[in-house]
């Protein structure tokens, strides 16, 4: 999932739009308190910033999403009309991955989310969770809980991953079914319940970590920090 804040109603659609014909979901915001709202319920894979925006500008949204544990780790691409060579450089040094300068061509933006999401991505995959007694080493595939080892299935451990990735954000049983077993699996949401279920099995005490919000789906979490 990518969100493209920017309040150009003709470029945030064509973007939306290119992003949706090669594959790739995205949401789009002309301004940052909706886009802030929707991060509550989601962790995209990337953020299309503009800066010159209503309200907050770009360059201060970035600066909130790096100051914030929850989105620090997103990458940032910033769009922007001005080209000097002083914003480029507050903007990477604020933390942005990459600078677009308008007017910029469709395929050269998707050459650069792509090249972003490789870069990130690999990064990402090497990454160790963490959460209480619950410890993932991603680049070794394993998973500990109070140092010692407990073994998953290749889906429990996907489970497992993307909830950590969403520590303290409520993930729907859709969710979890269109990140975890693809858009064709044709199960029912039942098929996450039963994950779940023996996933928190496995992971014995620590398994109450995984919160289950009715009527919604499952939240991962210290619940002292809610």
């Amino acid at each position: 999932m990518i969100f493209c804040v920017e309040d150009d109603g003709n470029i945030r659609e064509l973007v939306i739009y290119t992003l949706a014909t090669t594959g790739m979901q995205a949401r789009g915001f002309e301004e940052g308190k909706s886009f802030f709202k929707a991060l509550e319920e989601e962790i995209p894979d990337l953020v299309l910033l503009d800066i010159m925006l209503p309200g907050e500008d770009g360059m201060t949204i970035l600066k909130k999403l790096k100051a914030s544990k929850r989105t620090k780790n997103i990458p940032v691409i910033m769009l922007t009309a001005k080209g000097t060579e002083y914003d480029k450089v507050m903007g990477l040094d604020a933390g942005a991955d990459d600078f677009v300068v308008k007017p910029f061509g469709m395929m050269e933006l998707l050459s650069r989310i792509k090249a972003v999401l490789r870069r990130t991505q690999k990064t990402e995959n090497t990454e160790d969770h963490e959460l209480g007694p619950i410890r993932m080493d991603t680049q070794k595939h394993r998973v500990f809980v109070n140092g010692k080892e407990v073994f998953l299935t290749l889906k429990e451990y996907e489970l497992l991953k993307y909830l950590l990735k969403n520590t303290n954000i409520v993930l729907s049983r859709d969710q979890l079914l269109e990140k975890i077993w693809g858009y064709d699996f044709d199960g029912e949401t039942r098929t996450v319940d039963v994950h779940v279920r023996t996933l928190r099995q496995k992971l014995g005490e620590a398994g109450d970590l995984i919160e289950t919000v009715r009527g919604v789906g499952y939240r991962i979490g210290d619940k002292n920090e809610k």
